[in-house]
C-alpha cells in the first residue's frame, strides 16, 4: 500500500485538494483510500441513535453495518492517539492511501498554500515535503510547485512518486 500526503495551514484548500485527487485518481481505475487527521474532537455518531447510545454507555467499539456501508468507532477515553503506521494497518489494501493532515510524519507531501491566508509555507523547513499546490506563483523554490486546481498535473505528480504512474 503506497501513501501520500496532502498537508497545509488551516483555510489552504487541504480537502478540496484531496477531495479533487481522490476523485481523479480513482477516476484512473486506481483504488484511493483516505486517512484524515483531525485536532479536535469530532463525532460522527448523534445523539440518541442507538449507536451514540451504546458508546455513551461505555462501549470501548462499535460497528454498523448496513448493506451499503459499514463504520467502526472506537473510543479512545484514557488511551494516547494512535500513530499514523497503527491506522494504516487497520484500512484494507488499496493502492494508494491519500493522507490529509499528519504534517509531521515523514511520508511524501504536497502542501496546500494559498497567498490569501499569509501563512509561511510548510516546505523549507520539512523535506518531506517534496512539492506545492499553490494559487500564486512561487519563485525560488526547490521543488515542484503546481497551480492549486492543476488537478490532472498534481495527480500524474503523486501516481508518479509512488509509483503507481
Amino acid at each position: 500500500m503506497r501513501i501520500f500526503g496532502v498537508v497545509g495551514w488551516k483555510n489552504n484548500g487541504k480537502t478540496g485538494l484531496m477531495e479533487r485527487l481522490v476523485r481523479e485518481i480513482a477516476g484512473r481505475g486506481i483504488s484511493v483510500s483516505t486517512v484524515k487527521h483531525a485536532h479536535h474532537s469530532f463525532d460522527i455518531d448523534h445523539d440518541g441513535k442507538d449507536s451514540f447510545r451504546h458508546r455513551e454507555a461505555g462501549a470501548s467499539e462499535v460497528l454498523l453495518s448496513s448493506r451499503n456501508r459499514w463504520a467502526l468507532m472506537h473510543e479512545m477515553r484514557d488511551e494516547p492517539e494512535q500513530p499514523l503506521t497503527a491506522l494504516l494497518a487497520r484500512l484494507a489494501p488499496v493502492d494508494l492511501v491519500l493522507i490529509e493532515g499528519y504534517k509531521r510524519d515523514p511520508h511524501p507531501k504536497i502542501e496546500a498554500h494559498r497567498a490569501v491566508t499569509a501563512q509561511p509555507l510548510i516546505a523549507p523547513g520539512d523535506a518531506s515535503v517534496v512539492a506545492i499546490a499553490s494559487d500564486v506563483a512561487l519563485p525560488g523554490i526547490d521543488r515542484p510547485v503546481f497551480a492549486l486546481n492543476d488537478t490532472s498535473a498534481i495527480a500524474d505528480f503523486v501516481l508518479t512518486h509512488v509509483g503507481l504512474a
